[in-house]
């Protein structure tokens, strides 16, 4: 295996690899061997799940092989590798299979200013390894060796020819005569030569620093553009350089070149402001990495929060425009074939009228970014209006960068981010917006999801409970429904109030139990039910019994909490059944509020032959019945009889004259629901009177309302 490896690494002209092996019935892979690669730098991704966003999970997973061949690239693709390794380098994945079976996956790697694409070459070397790699791994498990190991295996680098002692002395002296100093480091970071005129330079004794990581060795080099520019040149393969200071005031200059075995370090008196020599790596500009870095785990933490695309857009707008010293953003996104705004910051909204709604097939920045998955960067007007001339300057900036918003391989829509200033925008800095950019679109893919459930849950919940309620005589009714806080605002708490004719009615309230889509759709049969069996004039109990045996043969898996009143408006007199419901509060015309004690029959759908009792007892003109569902009084840590008495208290001391208001301080008291809250209130009123009718608010998690009143249904008014 460890000579495959070998092998595929040096006939596909790679620098280095991972093999990783897919332990049989199991959904992630785990390193089996390293080469080429410190194995602190692999750690992170030491095991990869089959559905992680990476090229090799996406290459075994799709059976195929995945080719970044740049930086931008990776940014696009793997918004989370690119963050991690903002680094040039080429990066092949492929899959170890055969048949139907797939044992493992191959990562290798490529310097920095690979050609675009694998040649012919290159991918027959690297199926030619894979297959190889695939047999080694066969014959490994058939063996019956424990895969994965422990730890991944490191293979050593390639061993230099050993130089004859004429040879070492002559490179020794050649190296000494050189200004400056040397030192040399092995692909783990850790010095393996130090010349003395290094170690003078760096002011510490050789032997202190043989065996060491410079920035350990060496507290002044322990910043984060020292080993951020020791691991570019390790990832890159290509020369790097930065310039520190040594306290107290010598500034030196340290140029690294890469290989195969490690980094030669070449060290010179300098200055901040030295003149970089043509091997060196460009200054970057804009924001320093520890800068993006610190603002990304803020962006990542709040935007596992998010739930709404408001939420995504704002949380992205508080990061990333501080990090990236941008002054305006917009997000869009294409919707039936046009663009569409979901937020902005910086902007005028009357300048962005001109371009909501407008036509994907507009030549624009944000509809060819979606369209094409390639961001573009515009560091001068000048340059933007060369790209589209029909654009004018109107929103005043002076840099644009548009930014694909990529979730699951496709592009979601664009982010605009503008700068007041020209802005110039490098390789690196290019990078980290498009990898910035990739977690902001499988955020907001999220987050448009759950807005579009939320909506179809708010608009089935609001279709299965009543528009509005009926023109009853003789009857002051309120109601109000709250979804939990939780989910995707849908249950099975329902309401209903049911004319018979002139002088009756009857109210309903019930609970299915969940608050899903099930749970939507089997409180809409039982509130047809019940509705069904109180028209045909069947008593409350019989009600109950009727709906209870439609649910035993349905046989749904859920039960249900019921209350059913039938009223007289005439005599004044109500009958009332439970279905393992909680007792109906009674506020009396003198303001005293009593538990109806109603005998609790079975939850409805447990036994087919259940018998419901029922109670008759007044209800004159002045009293108020409230009917609930219990995510009205149940709470964690709350006794349950104190949380009824304490709704018996907001009762008394509502007016019963107006139940749209009581109703309204009963819901304002409510506890944020974990279960959701169906509350009916019901008041008679004498045959004369004219006093308000009915009210329905449907309350949704965000505080959204929706209501809708009738008039006075009293029977002079008729």
């Amino acid at each position: 295996m460890d000579a495959a490896m070998a092998a595929v690494v040096r006939a596909s002209g790679a620098y280095g690899g991972i093999l990783y092996v897919l332990p049989p019935g199991e959904n992630a892979m785990w390193q089996l061997l390293i080469t080429g690669v410190p194995q602190e730098m692999a750690a992170p991704w030491r095991r990869v799940g089959l559905k992680d966003p990476t090229p090799v999970a996406d290459a075994v997973r799709e059976r195929r092989l995945v080719w970044v061949g740049d930086r931008e690239e990776m940014a696009r693709q793997y918004p989370r590798l690119a963050l991690v390794l903002p680094y040039e380098f080429g990066l092949a994945a492929a899959p170890l299979a055969s048949g139907s079976t797939v044992r493992g996956g191959l990562v290798l790697l490529w310097a920095g200013g690979h050609p675009a694409r694998l040649n012919s070459a290159e991918q027959d070397a690297v199926r030619a390894g894979c297959d190889r790699l695939y047999d080694s791994l066969e014959r490994a498990l058939d063996r019956g060796e424990p895969l994965p190991p422990d730890r991944p295996r490191v293979l050593p680098p390639p061993a230099p020819r050993p130089p004859s002692l004429v040879e070492a002395a002559v490179l020794s002296a050649f190296v000494d005569r050189l200004p400056g100093g040397s030192c040399a480091l092995d692909l783990d970071g850790r010095l393996t030569l130090v010349t003395p005129g290094a170690a003078e330079l760096l002011g510490v004794d050789r032997s202190l620093l043989m065996g060491a990581l410079p920035w350990e060795a060496l507290p002044w080099m322990d910043v984060p553009h020292v080993e951020d520019r020791y691991r570019a040149a390790l990832v890159s393969r290509r020369p790097q350089a930065f310039t520190v200071l040594r306290p107290p005031q010598t500034w030196l200059t340290f140029d690294l070149y890469p290989d195969a075995t490690g980094l030669s370090v070449r060290i010179a008196p300098g200055g901040p402001d030295a003149d970089a020599s043509p091997g060196r790596s460009v200054q970057a500009f804009g924001p320093s990495r520890a800068t993006v870095l610190y603002h990304l785990m803020h962006l990542a933490s709040t935007l596992t929060e998010a739930v709404s695309v408001p939420d995504v857009v704002e949380q992205t707008a508080d990061q990333l425009m501080p990090a990236l010293g941008a002054q305006g953003m917009v997000v869009m996104v294409p919707e039936d074939g046009h663009l569409s705004i979901v937020g902005q910051r910086g902007y005028d909204p009357e300048l962005l009228k001109h371009f909501d709604g407008i036509a994907l097939s507009s030549d624009i920045p944000g509809t060819d970014v979606m369209a094409t998955g390639v961001p573009g960067f515009w560091p001068t007007f000048e340059e933007f209006h060369t790209a589209y001339p029909a654009m004018t300057h109107e929103d005043g900036m002076a840099a644009w960068a548009v930014l694909p918003l990529i979730a699951s391989g496709r592009p979601i829509g664009s982010v605009l981010l503008s700068y007041r200033r020209p802005h110039v925008f490098p390789p690196g800095e290019r990078a980290a917006l498009t990898s910035l950019a990739g977690l902001v679109g499988q955020a907001l893919d999220r987050a448009r999801l759950y807005d579009a459930k939320h909506h179809l849950a708010h608009r089935l919940q609001s279709a299965l409970l009543p528009h509005t309620l009926p023109d009853t005589p003789r009857l002051n009714v309120a109601a109000r429904y709250l979804p939990a806080a939780q989910g995707l605002s849908i249950g099975g708490d329902f309401y209903d109030v049911i004319r018979l004719d002139e002088r009756t009615a009857a109210v309903a309230i019930g609970d299915v139990q969940g608050h899903n889509v099930d749970a939507a759709a089997l409180m809409g049969q039982v509130r047809t039910a019940v509705h069904a069996h109180a028209t045909v004039g069947a008593p409350p109990g019989d009600v109950l019994a009727r709906t209870n045996r439609l649910l035993t043969d349905l046989d749904p898996g859920l039960f249900t909490s019921c209350a059913y009143v039938h009223l007289d408006l005439a005599t004044h007199r109500a009958c009332v059944a439970l279905a393992g419901h909680p007792p109906p509060l009674l506020r009396h015309a003198d303001g005293r509020v009593e538990a109806l004690r109603v005998p609790p029959g079975l939850l409805l759908g447990i036994e087919p032959d259940t018998v419901y009792p029922s109670v008759e007892f007044p209800l004159p003109p002045g009293c108020v019945l409230a009917l609930y569902t219990d995510g009205l009084v149940e709470a964690p840590g709350v006794d349950l009889d104190d949380a009824i008495a304490a709704l018996a208290g907001l009762l008394e001391h509502g007016d019963p004259g107006d139940l749209d208001a009581m109703a309204h301080t009963v819901i304002r008291h409510a506890p944020a629901p974990a279960d959701d809250i169906a509350l009916l209130l019901v008041g008679p009123r004498a045959a004369a009177g004219h006093s308000e009718g009915r009210s329905i608010v449907f309350t949704d998690k965000k505080d959204e309302r929706r209501s809708a009143r009738t008039g006075s249904g009293g029977e002079d008014a008729r």
